[in-house]
């Protein structure tokens, strides 16, 4: 296999501290890496229907409630752990997209419902084919199993890291 960037900066550690074990280092510097530039590219994907990363999550978060897709402001932010000020930029673009609408709360008059529209729908379930399509394009150097065991791995140190 061919020696990468992250190689090359644990092999500048090997020298300067051969006392230090930096396949940690290896490891974390590549995940870094992937996501950042996986995140580039799903950023270019969802540009093409208009949105962005933080859109998709919310249409997305939305998509995935299930049927009337529909949830509170709270709901959303508590989801995707955003401020609700962060929360009500995202919610005003994606209404003046006409891809979500905000309503009263009809068993609470302070509050809002927020939900897709049919136009909203549509566009999340493009994006997220699309998405599903640059990912699953970036994982063909993988076999099934492999991509299987790689999940399983991330998986368990996801959980040792919160």
């Amino acid at each position: 296999m061919e020696a990468d960037a992250v190689d090359a900066i644990t092999e500048q550690w090997a020298a300067e501290r051969p006392e230090l074990d930096t396949l940690a280092m290896a490891v974390f510097g590549r995940v870094y890496r992937v996501a950042r530039a996986m995140g580039d590219r799903m950023e270019a994907e969802y540009l093409r229907y208009g949105i962005g990363r933080g859109e998709f999550d919310v249409l997305g978060t939305l998509r995935r409630a299930g049927a009337p897709y529909t949830l509170s402001p709270r709901e959303l932010s508590a989801t995707l752990m955003l401020t609700t000020g962060g929360m009500t930029g995202r919610l005003d673009k994606l209404e003046r997209a006409g891809l979500l609408v905000r309503a009263p709360d009809p068993h609470d008059r302070r509050g809002l419902r927020v939900s897709l529209t049919e136009r909203g729908i549509a566009v999340v379930d493009e994006a997220l084919s699309a998405g599903l399509a640059v990912q699953q394009s970036a994982l063909s150097v993988l076999d099934r199993q492999e991509a299987e065991v790689l999940a399983g791995l991330l998986r368990r140190l996801l959980a040792a890291s919160q």
